[in-house]
């Protein structure tokens, strides 16, 4: 393998599993390298080393979320201009904001009183499973309890989880995301809209104890989010709080069941579970990458990068850096430091609902290892083909009850 044939762009690749050794290879030779896109004559700068993954994270104000938004592929001007809303692609201030507003209904408080339903919520999931013996681990046990979350926060009917299911699994499945009118994507895209906009206008109507009441109603200051915000608000939250914890509980299985004594190690002692809930976020890296773009002139990694050149950093790399890891291809659930950088690497964009996050990873461990003695893979997983989401869309298990 060589520098000239590195592809850590093609989603394909993604469909056996993160490219380590490609990543292993930038790492150590280029680790800010000028890679080849199909869309961009002139490619796009790939980063790969921890350090360097944290510096653009961290320094919107030198890249940009917002100029060529930070999704990987390139759009329309008037589907940019609409991502451009998204507070994804944002930056300060008008990102500071948004992000002010929408953070009230994540505070620890709020997430702390969650821990004894998502317990209950994760015994339920994991009985039926146990239930059922046999099936695709992805729905009967990771998917529901991240819809489940969302559904109550933002005070969506229990029986219109399905419909999230679907809409989120559209979404991930649309080649780098790409929003243009007429695909499957813009469609679920129009259809999240106008739920959100009939959910936004109920609770605006009928408030009641929960996020989107919270959203909807103006803040000390009078602020709220305007009504095309929260639509927007509703759609990331819908992707991002769903498609990522679902796959970080599926892929944790994956790698114990690739890694038994790990398993073992936490049934022995299931405190260990908020460790191994970060070393889960690490290992599967949910989001592989996103995009910024270069304000000025500036050196990054050794390399002169240009103003408005294409920047892409690429988290499922940076989480394996061996300058920051010891071992970091041993899947150690008691690993400690653990400056994984699976929910960003800081700075303005730092996911907003990480704690929650790991909190639904961890409850629900806890129940698996309590009620299950093993999970045995039937076939080997499915991926999902995407440069964008370390996903898996099917896993046929059986559950050994304990």
């Amino acid at each position: 393998m060589s520098l000239e044939t590195i592809d850590v762009y093609d989603a394909a690749r993604y469909e056996i599993g993160i490219p380590h050794q490609d990543f292993q290879l930038l790492r150590a030779q280029a680790p800010v390298f000028r890679h080849a896109d199909p869309q961009v004559p002139e490619g796009f700068w790939a980063v790969t080393r921890h350090p360097d993954v944290v510096r653009v994270s961290r320094s919107s104000e030198l890249f940009s979320s917002s100029r060529r938004t930070a999704i990987l592929g390139e759009m329309s001007e008037e589907a940019r201009a609409q991502q451009q809303l998204m507070m994804l692609n944002m930056d300060p201030p008008a990102h500071t904001r948004l992000r002010s507003l929408v953070n009230r209904g994540f505070t620890p408080r709020v997430i702390a009183q969650m821990r004894e339903h998502l317990r209950l919520a994760s015994e339920v999931i994991v009985d039926k499973a146990l239930a059922a013996g046999t099936g695709d681990f992805v729905e009967l046990v990771a998917a529901d309890l991240p819809l489940i979350v969302i559904a109550e926060l933002m005070g969506v009917p229990l029986e219109d989880r399905h419909r999230l299911f679907e809409w989120s699994n559209r979404l991930a499945s649309a080649t780098d995301l790409q929003l243009e009118e007429g695909g499957d994507a813009a469609t679920a895209v129009f259809e999240i809209y106008e739920y959100a906009n009939n959910l936004g206008a109920t609770k605006r109507a009928n408030p009641a104890d929960d996020i989107v009441t919270k959203l909807t109603s103006p803040d000390e200051n009078g602020e709220a989010l305007s009504e095309l915000e929260f639509d927007l608000f509703f759609l990331l939250l819908m992707f991002a709080g769903n498609e990522t914890t679902r796959n970080a509980i599926t892929g944790g299985m994956i790698a114990m069941i690739n890694n038994p004594g790990q398993w073992e190690r936490l049934r022995a002692d299931p405190d260990l579970a908020p460790t191994a809930a970060d070393e889960i976020v690490r290992w599967v890296s949910p989001v592989n990458a996103f995009r910024r773009t270069a304000t000025q002139d500036l050196e990054l990694g050794g390399q002169l990068i240009r103003e408005n050149d294409k920047v892409v950093i690429f988290y499922s790399s940076a989480n394996f850096d061996e300058d920051v890891f010891t071992d970091p291809y041993t899947f150690d659930i008691g690993r400690s430091p653990n400056p994984h950088i699976g929910f960003g690497g800081g700075g303005a964009h730092f996911c907003l609902g990480r704690h929650l996050a790991i909190l639904e990873i961890e409850q629900m461990y806890r129940v698996l290892v309590e009620r299950v003695r093993r999970v045995e893979l039937l076939e080997p997983p499915t991926r999902l083909r995407s440069n964008f989401v370390n996903g898996v869309t099917a896993m046929p298990v059986r559950f050994v009850p304990a």
